[in-house]
């Protein structure tokens, strides 16, 4: 049994085919929509093709012509596709088969989510027409934090707004945040562990697991709350909106410039953060900002996910930036000591390659720092497997 896995981003797709746990290929392409877009696709091993993907669809037609390349012979052979979509709202709080009725809700999403559930429902669109034979899966973001406590997810405003329109804090990145934090529980072979999980990429948020359950995380209603991001604000003064609004803009212009044009874009010009790192390195002003401003945010929520655990067993860093950026991890962890929270340089610069997990504290530090890779591709698989009552 063949299962595709498909993790759409706003600027990436992932992908993996699994069989029994067993990745038989797997592939990157990112920078969609931008200068220098490559696709890394491993087959046996990897090989990078640097080519024009303007769009997603694009992108999708490339994996289907690369997996039936090397892999698959037809179509038929996948028995299921799983699909990361980021927002569930109020509708769906497990992994669902997909129907008509399905994608109608997905679609109503797409004014909470704009970046993604509209990328994801395309990607679904365009499955059901290359690969006819298989079920499609949905499986949401969304759907780690429904045990996020009332006191938690409800914003202080009129209760009507909750009942009739749905409106309380989501949070998001469910799928990587569950996959790294059971990851760090069975490393740290305690069930009960206090662990703040951060995946930071183009897309960034922090949460707050309590004995493998979410209990607070920074983004809310929509992605765009919380940290900083590639080219989302994150948190912002809501009277800012309406201001801008007196002033002449309208809502569809505030709502591209504060998901697309904001965020690191609009502190430093760039949203990758190798393009800032490469900015930083040479003394560039608005790359130093950046990566100040950055990390700030995120040392903002260590504090307050500690604070609603009463104490934390192990710091995560996961996602693109979380994995691969050293400067900003010891960014993040200066002056935490008071939180027992002490990172090790030459840890930090030399991580292990082949290590799915990496400890970059000091020496005996009864905090953990790790440093864990995200699958959530392979978490995907697991939920469509558990849906299906199919033996893992």
């Amino acid at each position: 049994m063949k299962l595709l896995i498909l993790n759409l981003g706003s600027s990436s797709i992932k992908y993996q085919l699994i069989k029994k746990k067993q990745i038989l290929a797997k592939g990157l392409i990112e920078r969609i929509g931008m200068y220098g877009s490559r696709i890394k696709h491993t087959f046996l091993k990897e090989k990078i093709i640097y080519k024009n993907i303007y769009n997603h669809f694009i992108g999708l037609k490339e994996i289907n012509n690369l997996l039936c390349n090397c892999v698959i012979i037809n179509t038929y052979e996948i028995y299921a596709i799983g699909h990361r979509i980021v927002h569930g709202g109020f509708f769906f709080m497990k992994p669902t088969i997909i129907s008509e009725n399905v994608k109608k809700k997905i679609k109503e999403l797409f004014n909470i989510a704009p970046l993604h559930n509209r990328i994801n429902y395309m990607g679904i669109e365009i499955s059901e027409k290359i690969f006819q034979k298989s079920i499609q899966v949905a499986v949401f973001d969304t759907e780690f934090h429904y045990t996020i406590p009332k006191k938690a997810y409800l914003y202080a405003i009129p209760y009507e707004f909750y009942l009739k329109h749905y409106i309380r804090s989501y949070g998001f990145h469910g799928i990587s945040h569950k996959y790294v934090s059971k990851k760090a529980i069975q490393y740290l072979k305690n069930k009960k562990a206090k662990l703040i999980t951060m995946h930071l990429g183009n897309g960034s948020s922090i949460t707050a697991v309590d004995s493998g359950v979410s209990v607070e995380t920074s983004m809310g209603f929509s992605p765009n709350s919380g940290l900083i991001m590639g080219t989302r604000s994150g948190d912002i003064d809501s009277n800012i909106i309406f201001n801008t609004l007196k002033k002449g803009f309208k809502i569809d212009e505030l709502i591209d410039i504060l998901n697309k044009k904001s965020g690191m874009l609009a502190i430093s010009g760039y949203s990758d953060m190798r393009d800032i790192k490469k900015r930083y390195d040479k003394g560039d002003k608005k790359a130093i900002l950046a990566y100040e401003m950055y990390s700030y945010r995120v040392k903002k929520y260590i504090g307050i996910s500690i604070s609603v655990m009463n104490g934390v067993d192990a710091l995560i860093f996961t996602g693109g930036i979380g994995e691969n950026d050293m400067l900003m991890r010891q960014l993040i962890c200066e002056n935490l000591d008071f939180f027992g929270i002490k990172l090790d340089n030459k840890k930090n610069n030399n991580l292990l390659k082949n290590n799915n997990v990496n400890e970059i504290q000091v020496k005996n530090n009864k905090v953990k720092i790790l440093v864990i890779k995200t699958n959530e591709e392979l978490q995907i698989s697991k939920e469509i497997l558990s849906i299906l009552n199919v033996k893992k």
